[in-house]
């Protein structure tokens, strides 16, 4: 109820704006007032216990500003990110938009961060004792044969205050950053980064998993070869997925043709395949983590039934408010 009151306005000022005003509210911990509560629904998912099954996808606090404001809201875990070596503007305004009919968004932020340096000093201000992800990528100007060497950057500097880490490798707002998921780049990309990995949690004493983010709009071939290369490499977990740049349930609605990534209610169907076919492929031998298009606990709970261990919100967060995040965690069978 008081959501609905809050989202006119909220809707009445411009996408970013109003992404900037909630990012202000969460910085002085407004969402201690919000009056939903969330139960207790732990699971344990790559040897992390998770309070409830329900978390905060990257892309909302990119530079871990809000932390602790978002864990007011009952999250079980939240990610912070996408963060580059380097700050970086990201691309040119309006870069965001809403598509109200379609409970959708189309973004083309571009990676707009602060930097990892700036990330890491934030983190260690935060007093949140929950679980947090720290999702990293390539600068925009870093030649895609040199990513690899993004990536190792930023993990070798948040290893140490991640829960667990993000490999975003799926954006479709970083030229040339999707070919990432394939072929030779995966590989070495998989490789490089699992040896530092085994080096840091020996450096650091704790073991820090890797998930792989991906996009839904691969085809089964593709997903069945990324499915191998993550169980070859010994990768922990994979997300799927990222936006989608299919127009598929928007076509003819303001700004339903805007560059950029889709996500929202259309997304579902979409990344609901690449979930199913990612799970079918791995067999269980690694564990999915389910994003996109989720706006009700029964979407959650499909994510559940096709192979997911967690499920991620954002868009849905936007459409609902955070008595979405309260409702997944309710439905959230003990067993399946």
């Amino acid at each position: 109820m008081l959501y609905s009151l809050a989202r006119p306005l909220l809707f009445s000022l411009s996408e970013e704006h109003a992404h900037e005003l909630t990012l202000a509210a969460l910085r002085k911990r407004l969402g201690k007032c919000w009056p939903g509560s969330v139960p207790d629904k732990p699971v344990e998912v790559m040897g992390i216990e998770f309070a409830n099954p329900v978390g905060l996808a990257a892309g909302l606090d990119k530079n871990a500003d809000c932390i602790d404001g978002l864990s007011d809201l009952g999250f079980g875990f939240i990610e912070v990110g996408t963060v580059t070596p380097r700050a970086q503007p990201g691309n040119p305004r309006p870069r965001l938009f809403r598509l109200p009919k379609a409970s959708a968004l189309i973004n083309r932020m571009g990676f707009n961060n602060q930097g990892v340096d700036y990330l890491v000093e934030a983190v260690k201000r935060s007093r949140y004792e929950g679980v947090l992800g720290i999702n990293i990528g390539k600068n925009k100007d870093t030649p895609v044969e040199d990513a690899v060497q993004d990536y190792l950057i930023c993990q070798q500097k948040v290893h140490a205050y991640a829960d667990y880490l993000v490999v975003n490798v799926s954006s479709p707002n970083t030229p040339g950053l999707r070919t990432l998921q394939h072929g030779d780049a995966l590989h070495e990309l998989l490789g490089t980064l699992r040896e530092a990995q085994t080096r840091l949690d020996q450096q650091h004493r704790r073991r820090v998993p890797l998930v792989i983010k991906i996009a839904p709009d691969n085809s089964a071939e593709e997903l069945a070869g990324m499915a191998e290369a993550f169980v070859q490499h010994g990768i922990d977990g994979v997300c799927v997925g990222n936006t989608t740049l299919s127009r598929q349930g928007v076509q003819g609605l303001r700004h339903g043709d805007e560059q950029g990534g889709l996500s929202g209610a259309p997304l579902k169907p979409i990344a609901d395949q690449a979930l199913k076919t990612m799970s079918q492929a791995l067999h269980g031998r690694i564990p999915i983590i389910g994003v996109g298009g989720i706006t009700s606990a029964d979407d959650a709970l499909e994510k559940k039934r096709l192979g997911a261990s967690l499920v991620q919100i954002y868009s849905g967060l936007i459409y609902e408010g955070p008595a979405l995040i309260g409702d997944i965690a309710r439905s959230w069978p003990d067993t399946f």
